[in-house]
Formats: structure tokens, sequence, C-alpha cells
């Protein structure tokens, strides 16, 4: 037990890093959101170092005092703008887990990561755990961008990214959905404010192209961290027959999302499985259990899912906007 508190303060997984610090509660019934004036300091002493913290034993009384709970930090929770998969707002700024079959899995990654302006905080309510599976499995980014291979990693600093999806067409996420509007302008003036290039095409649907960065400097600690979704918006994160079948019916370039280096020329896909090996490496993984809150630093730690069986609820907040080339 830490001496600053009167709660079971360890790492998690012993022998296995920091990451997630456990804050456990002394007994049944304390409330999450009640217990926030003595959170708060364990939270401001332990997420910059281990990147997230797992609160687990305490009492949270549904969606609106995770709400609060998260919002209590002090600032406002974010909309879910420009997102790369489908989910539900539940509640303002409380948002439901990606939306994909439960047999998918979704690959590591830092929230938002592959645009140029992402959220600093983010936080998972476990409503319903799943039957088997359904972990959120998570890795430091620190660790993962010094294991990165150097060669790989200078390139990708050196060249950037440029992401490019096709919105819609029963392929992806409709355009409407993931600007939040039905406007054309709307979202033509968002873009320009993104510095993301957009183009309707002659089907009425969108293409947007943006150039992003590899790696970042995390605002605070300052530590290099590896930050983009290039392993898994590369279209060869899809299973090979589904690749080869999208591209039977649709051209490369029409593809609902798909990868680049910054001047468009092609990434190998072996240079992305050895990425892939890293984050894989550097997993850590563990079962929700109800009521359970994680919070994470969103630069410094990535997070994934584990396909599940079974009803799986897990809702999520996100909070503290930030952008290193946006002003």
């Amino acid at each position: 037990m830490s001496e600053l508190s009167r709660f079971d303060i360890h790492p998690l997984q012993a022998g296995k890093g920091d990451l997630p610090m456990l804050v456990q509660a002394p007994e049944p019934g304390v409330n999450l959101l009640e217990a926030f004036a003595e959170l708060k300091p364990l939270v401001d002493r332990y997420l910059l170092d281990c990147g997230g913290i797992l609160f687990r034993g305490f009492q949270v009384a549904g969606i609106e005092d995770f709400r609060e709970f998260a919002a209590a930090f002090g600032h406002p929770l974010l909309r879910y703008e420009f997102g790369s998969t489908p989910r539900t707002n539940v509640a303002s700024g409380i948002y439901t887990s990606t939306e994909y079959p439960a047999h998918q899995a979704i690959p590591l990654h830092n929230e938002q990561a592959y645009t140029l302006e992402w959220p600093l905080k983010i936080w998972f309510y476990s409503v319903i755990p799943a039957e088997t599976g359904g972990e959120t499995p998570i890795a430091d980014s620190r660790e993962i961008y010094r294991r990165i291979p150097l060669r790989i990693r200078e390139r990708f600093i050196e060249k950037k990214l440029m992401y490019v999806r096709n919105y819609g067409n029963g392929l992806d996420v409709a355009w409407e959905q993931v600007f939040n509007t039905d406007d054309r302008q709307a979202v033509e003036s968002y873009c320009r404010a993104h510095a993301i290039q957009c183009d309707w095409k002659d089907d009425g649907e969108l293409r947007t192209r943006q150039i992003c960065q590899a790696v970042a400097c995390h605002p605070v600690t300052k530590d290099m961290v590896w930050f983009n979704q290039a392993h898994l918006f590369h279209v060869s994160n899809l299973p090979w027959e589904v690749r080869e079948s999208l591209l039977e019916v649709v051209d490369e370039e029409d593809l609902p999302r798909n990868v680049y280096y910054g001047d468009g020329s092609p990434i190998e896909d072996g240079l992305l499985d050895e990425i892939r090996g890293v984050l894989n490496e550097c997993t850590i993984s563990f079962p929700w259990l109800q009521d359970d809150v994680m919070m994470l630093d969103n630069m410094l730690a990535a997070h994934a899912r584990s396909p599940f069986t079974g009803k799986r609820k897990l809702v999520v907040a996100m909070a503290e906007g930030y952008s290193e080339e946006l002003p």
C-alpha cells in the first residue's frame, strides 16, 4: 500500500513493468467518483511514469458516474471527430468502443494517431465484461519506439505517412458519420482547418488524404513515442483473401483505407510485418472485470481489442486535444 493513500497500488502484473499501475479499492462499496479527490493525486504521480492506470474494485454507478469521473480531470470531453471506426454516442462525450464484429481483433494503436490532432487522455469503462476474451491489450509507446529497428524508424521519420480514406459505398464508415454532418461545405471547412485534402468523387462519395507524423514527442515528458497507424491502415493488415477480393471490386486508390509514405510511394509489406512483430512483443493483456476503469495517456500507451464471445459493453471517453503541427 502506498504511503500516500489508503488504496492498494502496485503494477498489475509483477515483473512485467509498471503498465498498467493498479489502484485497488480498499474494500467493496467505495465509489470511484466520490473517491476522486484521493485518486487525482495518484494519477498525477503515476500516469506519466507508467502510461496507464487501472482502477479496480470500485463501485461505478453507471455511465454518468464514469462521465463525471473523466470530466473531473479538468478538460472537456471530446467529440469523436474524423473517426476511423463505427461508434455510438451514448452520452455527452461518451462513446461505445469500436463496433466491429466480435470475432475480429483490433491491432494496437494510439487513438487518432492517423491524424494531426489527438486526445492526450482516454478512459475505458467495463460495463459488461465479455464471456470470453474481449481484453483491451495495451503497450508502452516509448518501448515500441525504442524497439523499432533504427532503419525503419529513420525512414518513417524522414518520409512521414499519407493516409488515404474512401468513405461509404458499403465498405467503410459513411462520411456523414465521420464528420458528424451531411453538409459538404462543413466537411470541406473541417478539412481545410486540419490540413486534410478532400475530393468529391464522381459517385458522390468522399476521398481524403492527410500527411501525418510517424513518431511524436510527448509534450510533458519529452519522450519520443511511436505514434502512427500505418500497420493498421495499410492494405496488408487485411487477410490475404479479403485483400484480393477487395481489389477485384475496387482500384487500389478506392480502397476504404490505405497508407503510403508521405510522398505517395508504397510502404513495403515486409517492413510493416517487422513493425507488427515489435507490437506483438510489447503487448500486455489482462481480463476485464465489471466496473474496471482504465485511464491511459494516449501518447504513452497504445491499446487494442481481442476477439470475444458473449455480450460485451465497453465505453470510452477522451479529453485534452493536442497537436504538434496544427496552430
